[in-house]
């Protein structure tokens, strides 16, 4: 295969797993499946997640086939401090998190349950600064590293995929907690922090409160 070949696969494999993954994402293809078979609609959310998982390899093994040179090096006081503090970002924030809820095992579990599962508004200290904390430590990593022609591709494919994934997962947010997050919203930058637009604990623990009751 050409290196513009290889470049091509590379990026139709992750337009297509972007367009996969949002189209099961959609509040239509759930709500399909719940009207068609209600006895899965439970089991939905970790089966979306291992779909996910497994259908990321393809795309990834053809990116890193490519043997091309890097276009550019980053220097290490960039590149390791980027690196760390994506990482502690990460798992900083899953402590606010139900792993469980998030995998879609507890609602698997409870599919029997007489009061049905339902989400919940999260608001970890990076959501104070940020709308989508973890697109945004993603996006900090992979423009932090060497690229290479097919990495750059894919980067790029990434971040556009992850900034419209943003906006569908706001109107979710909006449909799910109404008032509540379009305060929320018009209070914290969506993808980049602005030290001037933050809220404090106070009004991060207000507006749980109030999301509690928009349900």
């Amino acid at each position: 295969m050409t290196d513009l070949g290889h470049l091509i696969a590379v990026a139709g494999a992750w337009l297509a797993y972007g367009a996969v993954h949002s189209w099961l994402a959609s509040q239509a293809v759930k709500a399909a499946v719940a009207r068609r078979r209600p006895d899965w609609a439970a089991a939905y959310r970790l089966a979306f997640n291992g779909f996910a998982v497994l259908t990321l390899l393809p795309p990834l093994w053809l990116t890193w086939r490519f043997d091309g040179a890097a276009l550019w090096h980053w220097p290490w006081w960039i590149a390791w401090p980027a690196l760390a503090i994506t990482v502690a970002g990460y798992l900083w924030s899953l402590s606010w998190y139900d792993g469980m809820d998030f995998v879609g095992w507890r609602q698997w579990r409870d599919r029997a349950a007489p009061v049905p599962w339902r989400d919940r508004l999260v608001l970890s200290p990076l959501h104070r600064h940020v709308r989508h904390p973890w697109y945004s430590l993603g996006l900090l990593y992979l423009w932090t590293r060497d690229l290479n022609a097919a990495w750059l591709v894919a980067v790029i494919i990434v971040s556009v995929y992850l900034w419209l994934g943003s906006r569908l997962e706001e109107r979710k947010l909006i449909a799910a907690f109404g008032a509540s997050y379009l305060r929320y919203r018009a209070r914290v930058p969506g993808l980049i922090p602005l030290p001037w637009r933050r809220i404090d604990r106070a009004e991060a623990a207000e507006l749980l409160t109030l999301s509690a009751t928009d349900q």
